[in-house]
């Protein structure tokens, strides 16, 4: 009777103490919620000038969601309701990926057989009216137009060089394939390329896999490079064509028990023996690296690349009033070995703002024993490249300077086989000469501060300071010609795939790699060496 009294008691203590710190997060929260609709009232109601209440509410949304991770997002009442439209494929687009250069809409990628291909849009075509109306900076309202029912006609005109030409398209909902290739290759390999976590993920690789068995497959390659992840669920059901039924795939942490949760495979695997590598790069993430996690932990595959991108954060979105909704991240990726794939942590940052990387630190086993880290995202068992501390690629594609290049390249240039290209040393030699009067920007820390501490000697009149900083811009411009130089064989690689691209469209670029990519040729020789194979999985 002394013991249930004792155990009533301490139930009671720690009752009331998870009430106590209860009262306290929501009294604090309280209290800020008031502090900051008085201080919202006031500014709306006595600032000197004419305030827009809705779009001090975004910015103040905006800045305070920055200081938590990029992934937890604000959406507005209009955002909410144009995903939805979207998403239920009443309304669709003319088949084609746009992007914003120096303030005009161009074609990024015409997707094959869809209505801006049949047309004959290309990469670098400029938009410039649609339906008669002549595009002004407002390219969201451009997205819309682009959009309509299905079927549904859309007059554009469109600049390429000097000449413009204006077109009907129809607009269509067919959806582009999440496998754009698979093939069997020589020595009896499979491959399979996957780009997309969609709903249709894993019946488009069970059923490529299936036909490259039929075929007498005796090993395969799922080349997962430049996948940026997708649906959960999708990846888990891909793991489990390789790997048996009731195996834990990865699971969610978080320090609110709800979301803590666990996703085993579901079905007995299609091929639970074939020999497997998968492909990752930096731009492999999330779903990818889930994928690539999970079959490098079960030892099931040899994973071969460069480090994934490392995004092991999971969201969900939560309704707010009057529409709203914000996208927020609640739990962690764990996948089985115990390694956390997320890289950056953004509870920590340094002097400048940038979130901090989490270092290797802490060893973990797969299942059969090999040793493996965390750090964030996965390390592959047979690296064909690294991550620089700067990455060059990821500033020459955020300034658009391979795609605008070769935008005139293909105009003056044809391709006719993808085993015709092969860029001579002056191609590159245009591209560095191109990249330098641009003056592009290697994205460092120190260039930027550079640039500020430039600007500011300038307004402030320290002639001497200013001077002296010109003689350090110069010695950056060598660094960034010094930086292309190194960087010369990943850059005529990125240049051949947009070229490629161009011409044979996403499924030729793939086709390109299995001619001459080095990362694939490697697979192919672990795949052709048993002993090799197996030795890296003991």
């Amino acid at each position: 009777m002394k013991k249930k009294k004792i155990g009533f008691s301490v139930f009671i203590v720690a009752l009331a103490l998870t009430l106590v710190g209860f009262r306290f997060d929501f009294f604090e929260i309280a209290k800020q919620i008031e502090i900051y609709n008085t201080l919202f009232k006031e500014i709306n109601m006595s600032y000197v000038d004419k305030t827009n209440p809705a779009e001090l509410m975004e910015n103040g949304v905006k800045h305070m969601l920055s200081e938590l991770d990029p992934y937890t997002i604000y959406s507005s009442e209009q955002d909410v309701e144009n995903a939805k439209i979207y998403r239920s494929g009443l309304y669709v687009g003319i088949g084609a990926t746009m992007k914003i250069i120096d303030k005009k809409l161009i074609i990024d990628e015409p997707l094959k057989d869809f209505s801006a291909d049949r047309a004959g849009l290309k990469s670098g075509d400029v938009i410039i009216k649609i339906n008669g109306t002549l595009l002004s900076e407002s390219f969201g309202q451009a997205e819309m137009l682009l959009k309509g029912k299905k079927n549904s006609k859309v007059n554009i005109t469109y600049k390429r060089g000097l000449k413009e030409t204006e077109v009907e398209l129809i607009r269509g909902e067919k959806k582009p394939k999440a496998v754009p290739l698979y093939k069997l290759l020589e020595n009896q390999i499979g491959y399979i390329a996957l780009d997309r976590f969609s709903r249709t993920s894993a019946q488009e690789v069970e059923s490529a896999l299936k036909f490259l068995l039929i075929d007498e497959a005796k090993g395969l390659i799922l080349d997962l490079r430049n996948n940026p992840g997708g649906l959960l669920q999708e990846a888990v059901k891909i793991v489990n064509l390789f790997v048996k039924k009731d195996q834990l795939v990865v699971s969610t942490r978080s320090n609110i028990e709800q979301y803590n949760n666990q996703f085993f495979t579901q079905k007995q695997p299609i091929s639970e023996d074939i020999p497997l590598v998968v492909l990752v790069n930096e731009k492999s993430a999330s779903a990818s690296e889930i994928v690539a996690g999970a079959l490098q932990d079960l030892d099931r595959a040899v994973i071969v690349g460069i480090r994934s991108f490392g995004k092991g954060l999971v969201q969900q979105p939560k309704p707010l009033p009057y529409g709203a909704q914000i996208k927020v991240t609640i739990s962690r990726y764990f996948i089985p070995s115990g390694r956390c794939i997320q890289a950056l942590n953004y509870g920590e940052r340094s002097s400048t703002g940038e979130a901090k990387k989490i270092e290797e630190k802490k060893a973990f086993k797969t299942k059969k024993g090999r040793i493996v880290y965390d750090g964030g995202g996965i390390k592959p068992d047979v690296a064909t490249g690294k991550i620089a501390s700067f990455n060059l690629i990821s500033s020459l594609e955020k300034e658009n300077l391979i795609f605008s290049f070769v935008n005139d390249y293909c105009r003056e240039n044809k391709i006719d086989n993808l085993s015709d290209l092969d860029l001579n040393p002056i191609i590159f030699e245009e591209f560095k000469a191109y990249c330098l009067s641009e003056n592009f920007s290697l994205g460092t820390n120190t260039e930027e501060s550079l640039e500020k501490l430039f600007d500011y000697s300038k307004e402030e009149n320290l002639e001497g300071l200013h001077t002296s900083l010109l003689t350090v811009k110069e010695s950056l411009k060598k660094e960034k010609e010094l930086a292309l130089e190194q960087s010369e064989e990943m850059i005529n690689w990125k240049l051949s795939e947009e070229i490629i691209k161009r011409h044979f469209y996403k499924e030729g670029m793939y086709e390109y790699s299995l001619l001459k990519n080095k990362t694939i040729l490697e697979a192919q020789s672990i795949l052709n060496d048993s002993n090799r194979y197996y030795s890296l999985l003991k």
